[in-house]
């Protein structure tokens, strides 16, 4: 590819701060871990943002000059600024693809963009998550096999609280028994939407080479290379159109 990908990674940067085993698995966060092996693929550049950055790291030219988006949020999805977020949500129209992790669900971007409630079960125990690869043909599923496991993972079950997702490519299993619609994708506008479940602050998930592998590859699927702005144009005919007989014969009445 000529062009990199431009790739934003924003992400809460609060669990880190506070939870020293959160800052013993991610040291310089989430955020740097999943933007480190992002930037080991030739065709990926990487920026990160954080929350309590001012504008929450979005500000000035930031995201005109994003072409991929990446949201991890969790303990404080209330304190995004709502501005923010419509900003998000109006370049994620125009073509910038977004990919949404782990509890990023309950997101303000995320509900959003779905239009529903994004609700779910949960519990944070010792289940080992084994994720089935329901479309092996698709692009964000490119060297991934039937399925992979991650040892602990925080159990998300169904029902989840989203639309139909227009393709659904993985789908989760729990030691407890739950299932979970663990990665689909969306499109809104012109832009792509990629929601991928594993990712709790607690657990070395992204360090595990199948994850970065679904990451890296969305990253790729959801670069769209357009950027369409909403302006609802009057547009002119591409052809000569015939004579509308009754403008002309109202014209015609105008003028006596």
């Amino acid at each position: 590819m000529s062009t990199p990908i431009r790739v934003t990674v924003w992400g809460e940067f609060r669990h880190e701060k506070k939870n020293p085993k959160v800052a013993e698995i991610y040291p310089d966060g989430m955020h740097n871990t999943i933007a480190g092996f992002l930037g080991k693929d030739a065709d990926i550049t990487v920026r990160t943002a954080t929350l309590d950055e001012p504008e929450h790291g979005l500000g000035g030219s930031v995201l005109d000059e994003t072409d991929v988006m990446v949201w991890w949020g969790h303990m404080a999805h209330k304190e995004v600024s709502d501005e923010i977020v419509a900003k998000v949500k109006t370049r994620v129209l125009e073509g910038m693809g977004l990919i949404v992790l782990h509890s990023g669900h309950y997101s303000k971007i995320f509900k959003s963009l779905m239009g529903t409630t994004c609700s779910l079960k949960w519990r944070e125990s010792t289940d080992k998550e084994r994720l089935w690869n329901m479309m092996p043909s698709h692009p964000i599923m490119k060297g991934i096999g039937d399925y992979f496991e991650i040892p602990q993972e925080e159990m998300y079950g169904e029902p989840f609280g989203i639309p139909a997702p227009d393709e659904l490519l993985m789908v989760s299993w729990f030691t407890g028994g739950e299932v979970f619609r663990s990665a689909a994708t969306w499109y809104r506008g012109y832009g792509r939407v990629f929601y991928f479940r594993p990712g709790h602050e607690t657990y070395p998930t992204y360090h595990q080479d199948e994850v970065q592998t679904i990451i890296t590859n969305a990253v790729r699927w959801a670069m769209s290379g357009v950027r369409i702005p909403d302006v609802c144009p009057n547009s002119p005919a591409l052809e000569p159109l015939p004579e509308d007989p009754e403008a002309a014969s109202r014209s015609k009445i105008g003028h006596k």
